[in-house]
């Protein structure tokens, strides 16, 4: 009777206030991911290389076929930059152009495989999105999409999945 008692005067939390909760402690994980990601990033990576990588144009060095390619993509990742390093995973390039935006800029299209232990992971679908949505956020890429050769390492169940769940693109 007593636990009763003590459950009936709780404040009532309504829908609202649930959903308010819900949002900080997704901004508290979110806040805490990012830092924990910039620290390993940091660790594995020198700070002036992603600076000096980060300022190239990408345009350019597809134009040049510039080995730094990679590496100044690598650089545009996020959170899912620290995952690939720490699995040993990274990005290849399997095709890339030149498209002429309707504002006369230009950008590039990219069709992306992964390599290393990427392939085998169980979190290819979030790795996958991602390195969509934070390469897509520099002003000179227009499309992320990914290789159909990828498919191949799923499980009809995985496929599956990622094809209807997953946020991205296959080609």
């Amino acid at each position: 009777m007593i636990l009763f008692r003590i459950i009936m005067s709780l404040p009532d939390v309504g829908a609202s206030d649930s959903e308010d909760l819900t949002d900080s402690y997704r901004l508290q994980i979110e806040k805490a991911l990012a830092i924990e990601s910039q620290k390993r990033i940091l660790e594995n990576n020198d700070p002036q290389e992603l600076s000096r990588l980060q300022k190239l144009s990408l345009i350019k060095l597809h134009n040049d076929s510039h080995k730094d390619l990679i590496p100044a993509l690598m650089s545009r990742l996020g959170p899912v930059r620290a995952a690939l390093d720490g699995h040993g995973g990274g990005i290849v390039i399997d095709s890339s152009s030149v498209e002429k935006l309707n504002n006369g800029k230009l950008a590039l299209s990219l069709v992306l495989n992964l390599d290393g232990a990427c392939i085998s992971c169980g979190a290819v679908p979030g790795t996958l999105q991602g390195i969509q949505d934070d390469l897509i956020a520099d002003k000179e890429i227009i499309s992320v999409q990914f290789s159909n050769s990828m498919l191949e390492w799923f499980t009809d169940l995985q496929r599956d999945f990622v094809l209807k769940h997953g946020g991205v693109s296959f080609v």
